[in-house]
């Protein structure tokens, strides 16, 4: 890039030294990051080769000069909770649990407290004091226990830091803040020792630990200090990118002896500023792919773009988006463990095994559900290979099964199979270091699966790594500790860790494209910068507050605020535009969502304040969308459809329902006739209603099957009436197989299939006492067939299906369709047989009319009237519901021949539709 970075800066200023010399200095930075880069400056501006300067992050800096070691946050609950069992009553005490609920708060507020050098005693009192003076108006007679937990907790607090403090100072182990106090206590030991003349470069806000600490050691000439401002932020008393380097310039005169340094003038450069909208953060992602494109057109290497993530989350999305002539690319940011799909396979073995124990301890009770989301984690899958396993789960309806009878399916399927994988997965989880020993063994077992060679198979391994980080740094602290007692607790802590775990990508840190998150890029300048989700509550990052010191009082006590918090966002934000030539903004227009939120206010200060050299657009990017939201699918009927649809006709037949089926939808016609794909099987959790309409089906041809052909008497229907309850619980074995029927709401539909058929007995029973009905049944759930000729075939069209029942009543031939669901008698009038349009409303006259065109000849008919109709289970007061063809008068229940004939021209009809080539199946939407 044109510019000089503030890293080539600081380089020329250290070089500016004898080159004997380098080894004494000392380079403090914001962050570990800049460390490469800035040693890659010093490397270029070198002729030779020299001893570098010692560079170090400023936390590294400070933990030197307090010679204690930061240990981390989950370490820290551990080590507090030591402290709280040794200074807590044992009939107080809570349970780690419980505990770490207030103490990760608590901690925080320590920290800021030790960070920013207050009196602890001090800032307890007070907030004591606050919280009593919320109950004045109690008396003390009429307090309750709460209430005198609650300020017993907040007189405790001092004892609680004081204890802890020392019991870390102790260990030589410390959290930031502690390590900060005591550094500045440490202060003139450490400079009078100190021979290094220290730089420190490239601060912003200071806590006032890091203040009295720079200012000291630059008071006693041991230290400079270089800071990166431009002049516009620093005149303007109003922006919020130069609030603390201003107050630092005006309050630091009397201690620092040297010219404040440095001060730039590059904002007002002329830039290229692109602000683009687009709804949802994928979008945005796919944008970044687009303009990298861009950029390459015009100069293929990236080493001077970075991609600024303001939400880490888009990292993925973006690395997908990437084009392929992205060759070589640095990650400096870690991506959030708790999207890991390793993490992911994690949680769902806590959710299996925690509810199998509630669920029965003995048993060890799974949910099919569960189970499942394992079987097919795209980790787990590809490995264990229970495909068979996973399909009798489905087929047989197990929802809730032990654990035993899962490895009895296991080694039913596969008896002559082990799986090491499968056992580790399933194994029972009784003690806190068994669990450990099981989730460490089932990464170990999964990443010899993978390999090197893949470049999918590495990402899984690195994935696999963090995760497997992490399993070992809870198996240390159960061991260290002894504190984790319970799946729930260790489920706590390992939930926690992964908030704060990330995956490490490796990379090239010098070349190729840099893609990073805010924090990463301090002090670092590009020439192309491509910031993400610049939106309010990500950049900034807006209201939060997780701490017991209320706002005002942080305000009072000099504490950082949300204020000073979306100060710091403003100065990153404004640095990384700094020296840039183009830059592109991107941020969701969604204001609906998780991820919504309104344009960032640093873009509006941007448009608002625009500078005279600044090329400044706005876009919206929508997405593309089609006329039509959609478009029906279409199929054309090649020859080999047409020989599909000759098979069908000459073997099986075109039954009632498939012509139903072709008319509701030619496409699902297609799907299901043509391709034979049907619904893949899963677990029917809760009976649906085709399952149901079978089982009442089967039950009712298992009771009127030992009285066919034969006239039905009162005793007959009482013998059935007696055998329901036996027969709909076989039924439901047989369909709903492993099923759960005795409680909810397959309960109810247990009880709804019962119901149904006595009621159906009873208006048989009514018929016969009251109507003296004269009932015969012939056919029960018989398959019939007739065939049709077309002259313009070569060869027969078949016409089959089974019908639920044929009686004969009172002389006359009734065909008889049950219906589960409800069916009006309105819905099975014909005005005319030549009405009769192909449509879907039309739908039961026309599959009854089949039925009574396929009896037409049958041995049984015997010359008598045939009647077709429906009777609907939910409309059983209306009972027999007939076709009826006709109006007025002359509306008839009767199917005659001619009828049958005249239908016969409007199938043929429909036959000679479905064969038509020129007629495509086409989607009804």
């Amino acid at each position: 890039m044109n510019s000089i970075t503030f890293l080539d800066k600081l380089s020329t200023t250290i070089l500016a030294q004898p080159e004997n010399e380098l080894a004494n200095y000392t380079i403090v930075l914001p962050n570990k990051r800049a460390k490469v880069f800035l040693l890659e400056s010093l490397k270029n501006q070198l002729q030779g080769t020299t001893f570098a300067p010692s560079i170090i992050s400023i936390e590294d800096f400070i933990q030197e000069m307090a010679n204690l070691r930061a240990i981390d946050s989950i370490e820290l609950l551990f080590e507090f909770y030591e402290v709280y069992l040794s200074v807590t009553e044992k009939s107080k005490q809570q349970t780690f649990d419980e505990f770490a609920t207030w103490a990760k708060t608590a901690l925080q507020d320590f920290n800021e407290i030790d960070r920013y050098l207050l009196e602890p005693n001090k800032v307890f009192s007070y907030l004591e004091a606050i919280e009593a003076l919320k109950r004045w108006q109690v008396e003390a007679s009429k307090t309750t226990t709460l209430i005198d937990n609650h300020l017993e907790f907040w007189a405790k607090l001092p004892l609680y830091y004081e204890s802890f403090y020392n019991h870390l100072l102790n260990k030589g182990i410390g959290y930031q803040g502690l390590i900060y106090r005591e550094a500045v206590k440490n202060l003139e030991k450490f400079a009078l020792s100190s021979t290094n003349t220290i730089y420190f470069a490239g601060f912003n806000a200071l806590n006032q630990a890091e203040e009295k600490i720079i200012k000291y050691l630059a008071n006693e000439k041991k230290a400079k200090i270089f800071w990166d401002i431009d002049e516009l932020f620093l005149n303007d008393s109003y922006h919020d990118a130069g609030l603390f380097i201003r107050k630092y310039k005006k309050e630091w005169k009397p201690f620092i002896h040297q010219d404040f340094e440095w001060i730039v003038n590059h904002f007002t450069e002329e830039k290229n500023i692109e602000i683009i909208g687009t709804p949802k953060s994928i979008g945005q992602a796919k944008i970044v792919g687009t303009i990298i494109e861009k950029i390459q057109s015009k100069s293929p290497n990236l080493e001077n773009t970075a991609v600024v993530l303001g939400d880490e989350n888009l990292l993925l999305p973006v690395l997908f988006g990437l084009p392929a002539s992205v060759e070589a690319l640095n990650i400096t940011m870690g991506y959030p463990s708790k999207n890991n799909p390793a993490q992911l396979l994690i949680s769902k073995l806590f959710k299996l095994h925690t509810n199998a124990k509630q669920r029965n301890e003995k048993s060890y009770t799974f949910y099919y559900k569960e189970v499942l989301a394992i079987l097919n984690h795209p980790l787990i899958e590809p490995y264990c290979k229970v495909e068979e396993l996973v399909n009798v789960i489905n087929s047989n309806n197990f929802t809730f099964f032990s654990r035993e009878k899962l490895f009895d399916l296991y080694t039913e399927k596969y008896p002559k199979s082990k799986s090491i994988l499968f056992e580790l997965l399933f194994a029972r989880w009784d003690d806190v270091s068994g669990i450990l020993a099981n989730l460490n063994a089932i990464l170990l077992h999964l990443k010899s699966q993978l390999s090197n060679d893949n470049s999918e198979e590495k990402v899984a391994k690195t994935f696999l790594y963090s995760i497997y980080k992490t399993i070992i740094k809870l198996t240390n602290y159960h061991e260290k500790y002894n504190q984790i007692d319970s799946i729930s607790a260790l489920h706590a802590i390992y939930k926690q860790i992964i908030e704060l775990a990330e995956v490490s990508f490796e990379g090239e840190p010098l070349s190729g494209l840099q893609v990073m998150g805010v924090l990463e890029s301090r002090v670092l300048d590009f020439e192309n910068v491509i910031i993400t989700s610049v939106n309010e509550g990500k950049f900034p990052a807006g209201k939060s507050q997780n701490s017991f010191i209320p706002y005002d009082v942080k305000k009072e006590l000099g504490l950082p605020t949300y204020k000073e918090k979306d100060a710091i966002y403003c100065y990153h934000f404004y640095h990384l535009l700094l020296r840039a030539k183009n830059i592109w903004l991107l941020y969701n227009t969604d204001n609906e969502g998780i991820d919504a939120g309104e344009k960032s206010r640093f873009i509006t200060q941007l448009e608002i304040e625009k500078q005279q050299k600044h090329n400044l657009t706005a876009t919206i990017y929508n997405a593309v969308l089609p006329e039509k939201a959609y478009e029906p699918v279409t199929i054309p009927k090649t020859d080999l459809v047409l020989e599909r649809l000759q098979e069908i006709a000459v073997d099986r037949g075109f039954s009632p329902s498939s012509l139903t089926n072709y008319i509701r939808n030619p496409f699902q016609f297609y799907m299901q006739r043509i391709l034979r794909i049907n619904e893949a099987e899963d677990v029917e959790e809760n009976i649906a209603a085709n399952t149901l309409g079978t089982i009442i089906h089967n039950a009712l041809e298992e009771l009127y099957t030992p009285y066919l052909n034969q006239f039905l008497a009162l005793h007959h229907i009482e013998a059935m009436e007696a055998k329901i309850d036996e027969v709909i619980l076989k039924h439901f074995k047989e369909i709903y197989k492993e099923g759960e029927i005795t409680k909810g709401k397959n309960l109810l539909a247990f009880e709804v299939a019962k119901r149904n058929v006595y009621n159906f007995l009873q208006v048989e029973k009514k018929a016969i006492i009251e109507d003296n009905d004269a009932i015969k049944v012939l056919l029960l759930e018989e398959s019939l067939s007739c065939e049709i000729q077309l002259e313009s075939f070569d060869f027969p069209i078949k016409i089959a299906g089974k019908v639920d029942r044929i009686e004969e009543r009172n002389g006359v031939i009734r065909i008889i369709d049950y219906k589960t669901g409800r069916v009006y008698a309105g819905s099975l009038k014909l005005n005319d047989i030549f009405a009769l349009t192909p449509e879907i409303e039309n739908e039961k006259i026309i599959q009854l009319l089949c039925y009574a065109m396929m009896f037409e000849n049958h041995e049984l008919r015997k010359n008598l009237d045939i009647t077709a109709g429906i009777i609907s289970f939910k409309n059983m007061k209306k009972g027999f519901l007939p076709v009826v063809i006709g109006t007025g008068k002359e509306a008839v229940h009767v199917i005659s021949n001619e009828m049958i004939e005249d239908f016969k021209v409007i199938i043929k009809l429909l036959i000679l539709e479905i064969f038509n080539p020129e007629i495509p199946f086409k989607e009804k939407v």
